[in-house]
């Protein structure tokens, strides 16, 4: 598939990495580039060779100003607004099912809708020159979608804080408060994502899509409904080539030589 608004790449260490490149915007997020970040996430996730997907910038000084702000004021039937913000669930939900690992290198300002983008991601490593914010707010916006991955992600009196104040914070706030996993100096970036990635692309990509997507359905579950899915999960892990191969392994002091079955 071809893309306008964002890059597409996949290497040899099998990582997948998307690239938001709409700098005129500062990759502001309308529909013409969610349509594409969804139809990225999907191609990652058919392909076989892809073991782990990163999300990135192509901007120096932002990773997203977040969603564009135009089409909550335009004329036209509530119905049509309603409709042109449902891009946002499915991307969320898309990449929550991937099946495969992912990271957000929040390399710069990550603002409003992005923010939710990126703590749709599994890890987040942050450049120190990054900040985090739901500015809406100041424009007499909600950042209503998002605040289910806010509230899912760190302490609710520190969203609390963030949804109604507006206000940005820095990368080491966003580290002690658990929004980000790491802070890594600016020039340092890529190679701090990529340690990341390689490592998770050489993991058993059955497991991990296995892994994955009871991370994502037990979320929200009761605990004692929770403990009886995981339980059927493990048992379901107990079938494959992997579990079995990795065992192997492990006495046997060697890397794996994963099936992906």
């Amino acid at each position: 598939m071809t893309f306008e608004k964002i890059r597409y790449e996949v290497d040899d260490e099998k990582v997948a990495t998307i690239t938001l490149d709409d700098p005129e915007t500062r990759n502001a997020l309308g529909n013409e580039i969610l349509g594409e970040l969804i139809a990225a996430f999907n191609q990652a996730r058919a392909d076989e060779n892809v073991r782990c997907v990163v999300l990135a910038s192509s901007h120096d000084k932002v990773f997203s100003a977040g969603g564009n702000l135009a089409g909550f004021a335009a004329e036209v039937p509530l119905v049509h607004k309603h409709f042109g913000t449902e891009l946002f669930p499915i991307l969320f939900r898309t990449i929550g099912q991937l099946g495969k690992p992912t990271i957000c290198a929040a390399n710069g300002h990550v603002l409003a809708g992005a923010l939710g983008v990126a703590l749709a991601c599994d890890l987040i490593v942050a450049s120190e020159k990054a900040t985090f914010g739901t500015p809406e707010i100041n424009v007499g916006v909600f950042p209503f979608m998002i605040m289910a991955l806010i509230y899912r992600n760190i302490g609710r009196k520190k969203t609390n804080e963030l949804l109604l104040l507006g206000e940005r914070i820095d990368a080491n706030e966003a580290l002690r408060i658990g929004l980000v996993n790491k802070v890594v100096p600016a020039k340092g970036m890529e190679y701090e994502v990529r340690l990341w990635a390689e490592q998770l692309a050489r993991k058993s990509p059955v497991m991990m899509r296995l892994g994955k997507d009871a991370m994502y359905r037990q979320q929200d579950m009761a605990f004692d409904d929770a403990l009886e899915y995981l339980h059927h999960n493990l048992t379901l892990s107990f079938s494959t080539e992997d579990i079995q191969e990795g065992v192997k392994a492990f006495f046997e002091k060697r890397d794996p030589e994963w099936k992906g079955r």
